[in-house]
């Protein structure tokens, strides 16, 4: 009769002992049934904290044509981990993805559950009915003598009249890349459960000042839905520069100089002066140049170069090969390189559009020579490019 009384207390710490405590990834239903185990082991903030390192591995961590091949290949990539290691290895995703999410931080997510997708439903969750994508940007962690230390790039799904569209239980990607100059200088990623999505923080920090052009950045958001990819890009926001983060990487122990060297130099320096004074600064050729083109004043801009590669005016305009399929640009910088006697480099950062509507964002070097009508362009190189 003892024995009758206590097996049901037997059959219990049998099954409490069967308990899974590391993942057993050799099929989704023993994956599932190891997540359970190792789930309910925990104490409810930290279930929670767990379901979201598991999502951040499904939807960055590893790669699928589906969510089916998505979770397989998870259950491989976390076979045999315990709970910390799941943990560890989910920071390194976000880390690597610039998310904003740590283990060892409160919940951020909600409640997320990767075998959700595995029940059939008549609705995906993220096919959300969007029109658009808005962006809103506020700046936060500002203080009286430093200013504000990072912005709060907030994206919202709206409908056609500009009004924020509600969905719940999503997990939809939103992504974003911050340019500055015409270049891609950081990118982070987060998801989105529904439209109270508090944002994706860009601390300035995370940004190298000699990356930065005119202390200004352009951020593109892109968020991805199960039918569409909407985005948005913010041109010329300011950047707080005292909260920046100085490069260090770079800098070396100065060598001694000679007399000699520096008096060199201050006389290189003086002629060169010297010529900019008596033929002019040759960034002022560039910047009529530019003007010229966006005004479709081609023949102005024509005679502003020397340049061979772009040989005689009708190969200059063609408005299939050359310059005349140009119809607008915009300037986002401007900088004199260097001048070494009779030549100099600008560099230029511009966003063109083409009379289709196409619009890149290049960063070109332009090479110029003195003349007795004053600088004339006579290279032109294009460093980089970004379509819009």
């Amino acid at each position: 009769m003892k024995a009758i009384k206590f097996l049901p207390l037997l059959l219990l710490l049998t099954l409490l002992g069967c308990k899974k405590d590391k993942v057993d990834g050799s099929d989704i239903k023993h994956f599932q049934s190891s997540i359970n185990d190792m789930t309910t082991s925990l104490p409810t903030i930290k279930q929670i904290k767990f379901n979201e390192a598991l999502y951040l591995l499904k939807s960055f961590g590893v790669s699928g044509k589906n969510d089916i091949e998505k979770l397989n290949n998870l259950a491989k990539k976390i076979n045999g981990k315990n709970v910390n290691e799941i943990f560890q290895l989910a920071d390194e995703v976000a880390k690597q993805n610039n998310i904003d999410w740590d283990s060892t931080e409160p919940p951020s997510l909600g409640q997320m559950n990767i075998f959700k997708s595995q029940e059939p439903t008549e609705i995906d969750p993220n096919d959300v009915p969007a029109y658009a994508l808005s962006v809103k940007l506020k700046p936060i962690d500002a203080d009286s003598l430093s200013g504000s230390k990072a912005v709060l790039v907030v994206p919202r799904l709206v409908d056609d009249k500009g009004n924020d569209v509600n969905f719940s239980n999503a997990a939809l990607e939103a992504s974003m890349d911050v340019y500055s100059g015409g270049s891609i200088i950081y990118t982070a990623k987060s998801l989105m459960k529904d439209n109270h999505f508090q944002g994706i923080r860009l601390r300035f920090s995370s940004l190298v000042s000699d990356r930065i052009v005119d202390n200004q950045m352009d951020i593109k958001v892109s968020v991805k839905t199960a039918q569409n990819i909407f985005t948005k890009e913010i041109s010329g926001v300011k950047i707080n520069p005292n909260a920046l983060k100085q490069n260090t990487d770079s800098e070396e122990a100065e060598e001694p100089v000679s007399l000699d060297t520096v008096r060199a130099n201050d006389a290189k320096q003086s002629q060169d002066l010297e010529l900019t004074h008596n033929v002019g600064d040759p960034k002022a050729t560039i910047q009529k140049f530019l003007k010229y083109l966006d005004t479709q004043n081609l023949k102005a801009a024509y005679s502003l170069s020397d340049n061979p590669a772009w040989g005689d005016y009708g190969y200059f305009s063609n408005s299939a090969s050359g310059f005349g399929a140009v119809k607008s640009i915009k300037v986002k910088n401007i900088s004199t390189k260097n001048i070494d006697g009779n030549s100099a480099t600008v560099n230029a950062v511009y966003n063109v559009t083409d009379k289709n509507d196409n619009s890149i964002v290049v960063s070109v070097n332009y090479g110029l020579n003195t003349t007795d009508n004053g600088w004339k362009i006579v290279s032109y190189d294009i460093i980089s490019s970004q379509k819009q």
